[in-house]
């Protein structure tokens, strides 16, 4: 097996099926809109706009769009709701074009397929969290499966730039186990900071008031495993830089990200959590666990690699 640290190269002929440009873009197009919606959503949440429009499918009732009655916030749910379409629309694209060319590439398929099953599944939960006046638990499991769909479009991204077959551990033993573990932590932290965020005090309309855990303890038990989520992050990137690992950059946009997120978050904290800062705290949450989905893929080669002369 050749070792970890050995710069590497895709043999001739060994890629498969070329990607297209209009794959590619559209890819791209795909996780940007999942990560925009992440923003509209939060912008929804925080001007208490979650009930700007009262009724899904339509916006109120015998209106699919807001009324000049329902003023500001009819119109900031609606603008969240108009990014599902384009959102549907790229995954349906991607879905074909992988397709295509499935017998090669049927991991790009079966990626593609997930998110475009996540994408329906969330239109659902939308219409639920209205119908069920914006209920905490219902509103974090529609922000957690959002985070998860712009992880899993980033896997796709980094999997198309890769030839497909069989893959093989490219990192030492160590440092992949190590990795695991931090996953596990950014999943702690993530999983917190939804509890802390739905206890809150942005409840997503002024009617909805949140009577559940402490949201002070919370917000201490979300910041412990965020600290050890770093101590992990350095090692991480640490270790790659001395050993020069093919997830050193990955690793450090993993570092990068979550100093800033850290960053924020403790901004927040001490200036009674402005709604603006609480929305980027919740994008860069998952653009964050996206850039640690990266780090993990990375963790194995395809075996189409050879070594560079």
């Amino acid at each position: 097996m050749t070792s970890p640290s050995v710069a590497t190269r895709p043999s001739a002929g060994a890629t498969g099926p070329r990607i297209s440009r209009f794959l590619s873009v559209t890819a791209w197009i795909s996780f940007v809109l999942n990560a925009t919606i992440i923003a509209t959503g939060g912008a929804v949440r925080l001007t208490g706009s979650g009930l700007g429009c009262s009724e899904w499918p339509s916006c109120v009732p015998g209106s699919l769009t807001p009324t000049p009655e329902m003023g500001i916030h009819g119109l900031i749910e609606f603008g969240n709701r108009t990014i599902s379409g384009p959102l549907l629309l790229a995954a349906i694209i991607v879905v074909v074009l992988s397709f295509r060319i499935r017998r090669e590439r049927r991991d790009l398929f079966v990626i593609s397929a997930v998110v475009l099953g996540l994408v329906a599944l969330q239109a659902i939960v939308g219409g639920i969290v209205v119908w069920e006046r914006l209920h905490a638990a219902l509103v974090g499991f529609h922000y957690t499966v959002s985070l998860i769909l712009v992880c899993i479009t980033a896997a796709y991204l980094v999997r198309m730039r890769e030839p497909g077959g069989p893959r093989e551990r490219a990192v030492p033993k160590g440092y992949a186990i190590l990795t695991h573990v931090t996953t596990l932590f950014v999943a702690i932290v993530v999983l917190m900071g939804v509890l802390t965020t739905a206890n809150g005090p942005h409840s997503g309309d002024e009617s909805v008031v949140r009577d559940g855990f402490d949201a002070t303890l919370l917000s201490h038990l979300h910041a412990w495993p965020g600290y050890i989520t770093l101590a992990l992050v350095i090692a991480l990137a640490s270790w790659s830089a001395a050993k020069r690992l093919r997830t050193l950059r990955s690793g450090v946009l993993v570092l990068a990200m979550l100093l800033v997120q850290i960053a924020v978050g403790i901004y927040q904290a001490n200036a009674g959590l402005p709604p603006f800062a609480v929305g980027v705290h919740m994008v860069l949450a998952a653009l964050t666990a996206a850039a640690m989905t990266m780090n993990v893929l990375r963790l194995k080669r395809p075996v189409a690699e050879v070594s560079l002369p």
